[in-house]
């Protein structure tokens, strides 16, 4: 059934579908939306659940470890200095390999204080064993979570999925979603069951102390479980579309008019949007420019990527966070793959935009594509105020 959403309220829907047992999250904006509307359904008896009132983000992902461990389906959610505040319990979760599901609606990281999009948040845990997706619109963002419990709770994986959206572009933009039913949500993902949890019936040790003889293989093991993922997420996006008749790309990257591309941007959320514009007003001009929209940022899929670029000429990472004193994140996953193409590896320059909620113009793309053709760049900031600049401020 197709509606007029709000993206806060159209991932409240279809986490409300998915049947959580327990929900519990600290209100920050811009994810306030999503757990206000969850509440609220708890409360009308339209969702079957227990909503747990926490007084932190911390003690929030720390309630949904502990169902978790007994075997219940859970979600959260939060934002910027909330992902931070619980990044303790965040590594905690993928390490006693808990298939927990969250929403990070993407938001700058203070200070200075600011309540605008960017990527910052999720890249301060990009190593703690997570799935990290991310979607470019509000009906990717709603597809994802479906695809998000089945990829978690698979036997073969067993560990948690963050789905990432722009706050305000897409928790507070509005889109006609196409919102499955019940029924069809509850046939691809059915009642969560499983033998890994604490149960006083069949005693297990979740969380133990692993000392220097063990802890690289467990760190190893879930390594490995990243690189099983590169094959399972592409299986489990083909049953979505089959299931949904909806869906493109293959669950670890989309390809947008790639097919003879000589400068290819490569990017993940609602940016791809802005770029797919350029890259057809690029086009008209007789530019042979593309786009390569990052689904699955870990785990990293490297050889997808490097047959999506496997004719490039020049490529312009666009990166909507910075680490500071060194590159974009997603610039440096991307360096990483190409160098093994060796001499055949495109020119790669990467570029930052959008810190702090700063538009993303077409404008701001024809800049990058500008630059991409000249001089190599590894971390130059896109939009920048000149003026300031100029007066050395």
């Amino acid at each position: 059934m197709k509606q007029f959403l709000e993206g806060s309220h159209a991932i409240a829907e279809i986490i409300k579908r998915c049947k959580p047992g327990v929900v519990s999250a600290y209100p920050i904006t811009p994810q306030t939306h999503i757990v206000e509307d969850l509440a609220q359904m708890v409360a009308d008896k339209e969702l079957d659940a227990q909503f747990v009132n926490v007084e932190s983000e911390h003690s929030a992902a720390s309630v949904v470890l502990g169902a978790q461990a007994v075997g219940v389906r859970t979600y959260t959610a939060t934002s910027s200095q909330g992902l931070l505040l619980m990044a303790e319990v965040v590594f905690n979760i993928a390490g006693l390999r808990l298939p927990i599901v969250m929403t990070t609606a993407n938001r700058a990281i203070s200070a200075p204080i600011n309540i605008w999009n960017d990527q910052q948040d999720v890249m301060t845990v990009r190593d703690s064993g997570w799935v990290l997706l991310f979607a470019e619109t509000i009906q990717e963002a709603v597809d994802l979570h479906v695809q998000a419990y089945k990829i978690g709770e698979d036997p073969r994986v067993m560990l948690p999925v963050m789905v990432n959206m722009d706050g305000f572009i897409l928790t507070h933009g509005m889109e006609t979603v196409d919102m499955p039913s019940q029924e069809e949500v509850g046939k691809f993902i059915p009642p969560y069951t499983t033998t890994y949890k604490l149960d006083v019936d069949n005693p297990q040790t979740m969380g133990y102390l692993a000392d220097p003889d063990y802890y690289l293989e467990i760190r190893y093991l879930v390594q490995q479980t990243h690189r099983e993922l590169l094959s399972i997420i592409p299986e489990v996006a083909s049953q979505f579309k089959k299931a949904f008749k909806r869906g493109e790309g293959n669950g670890l990257i989309e390809g947008y008019r790639l097919e003879d591309a000589e400068q290819v941007f490569v990017a993940m959320g609602s940016v791809c949007g802005t770029i797919r514009d350029s890259v057809d007003e690029l086009r008209a001009k007789g530019k042979k420019a593309g786009l390569l929209k990052i689904i699955s940022y870990r785990p990293f899929p490297k050889d997808e990527v490097l047959t999506a670029l496997s004719r490039a000429r020049e490529v312009a990472v666009v990166d909507k966070s910075v680490s500071l004193g060194g590159f974009g994140p997603v610039y440096t996953d991307l360096c990483a793959a190409v160098s093994s193409m060796g001499p055949k590896a495109p020119k790669v320059s990467g570029f930052v935009l959008g810190l702090g909620g700063r538009d993303i113009t077409l404008k701001s793309i024809q800049d990058v594509y500008e630059r991409m053709s000249g001089k190599q760049v590894d971390c130059e900031f896109i939009g920048l105020k000149q003026e300031l600049l100029a007066e050395g401020k």
